[in-house]
């Protein structure tokens, strides 16, 4: 069994490059689903407060067999827990419903400019990272925007930056702000979820290729180029397939193929509209 590799963060802790993602998982599908995936070799866990599944990610872990130690767990806190001392309250919500002293990984789910909160809502985040109930904390949904505003009023750079991203919707620019920054890029539906990224016939040449599947490929994208990608399935050997990313590269012409899935800038989940 071999673990995926990590990536440093900007605050000394590492994260794993490739996990589990547990949306729309239930706590009785994410409770077996965590323990199968940990036995395949994850040890990466992506859960939120708005998922509903936090107690079953908390039994899937404590049922795992490995120590809590080895299990990087990250949770976010939507807009329900924005706005000063509510993330508090959110946290703590977190940490009883997982069955957890701390998550290794905060988030602010997504930036609700609209709001006018999340800049007090990071400074709460500063205190539970000094508390000690969040190893690190980052941001998920945010663009440079929301970023160069975070960091004019606080000074304290998000260790992670958990946005949508695949072939189809590089965000080569957010990409690019994160790096600059010294911000882990993080992609969520690292596979297109809803869309039909992998029955692009790119992926299916690319698969014949290197003897993989059209979802290897995509996942070995996104580790090639420094991300963390967490992937989401409940199917063991899908589980299997998804970590086995490893032992091959994509040269050059391979990413120039992938390059032409590129829906464009307006392609994807805009956060400055949408968020929860």
């Amino acid at each position: 069994m071999a673990l995926a590799p990590t990536i440093e963060l900007n605050d000394g802790f590492a994260i794993p490059q490739l996990g589990l993602g547990t949306w729309p998982l239930n706590d009785e599908e994410v409770a077996r689903t965590v323990v199968t995936a940990v036995e395949a070799g994850y040890r990466h866990i992506d859960t939120a407060a708005k998922y509903g599944n936090e107690r079953g990610v908390g039994v899937g872990i404590r049922s795992c067999g490995v120590d809590r130690s080895e299990v990087f767990v990250t949770t976010k806190l939507d807009g329900t827990y924005q706005g000063g001392e509510r993330a508090v309250e959110g946290l703590d919500g977190c940490l009883s419903r997982l069955g957890l002293d701390y998550v290794d990984l905060l988030l602010i789910h997504w930036p609700l400019p609209q709001r006018n909160e999340f800049v007090s809502t990071w400074k709460t985040f500063e205190r539970l990272q000094t508390d000690g109930k969040a190893r690190s904390i980052g941001v998920s949904n945010f663009k440079p925007a929301h970023l160069d505003r975070l960091l004019a009023e606080t000074g304290v750079v998000p260790a992670v930056n958990q946005i949508q991203l695949s072939p189809a919707v590089p965000r080569t620019v957010q990409r690019a702000y994160n790096a600059q920054h010294g911000i882990v890029t993080e992609s969520y539906s690292p596979l297109g979820a809803g869309s039909d990224l992998l029955n692009a016939p790119v992926l299916g040449r690319l698969a014949d290729k290197h003897g993989r599947t059209p979802g290897q490929i995509v996942l070995r994208w996104h580790v090639q180029q420094g991300l963390v990608a967490i992937p989401k399935s409940a199917n063991p050997q899908r589980l299997q397939e998804n970590l086995d990313v490893f032992g091959f590269t994509l040269d050059d012409e391979d990413l120039a193929a992938l390059a032409t899935l590129d829906e464009g800038p307006d392609a994807g989940i805009d956060s400055d509209v949408q968020g929860h």
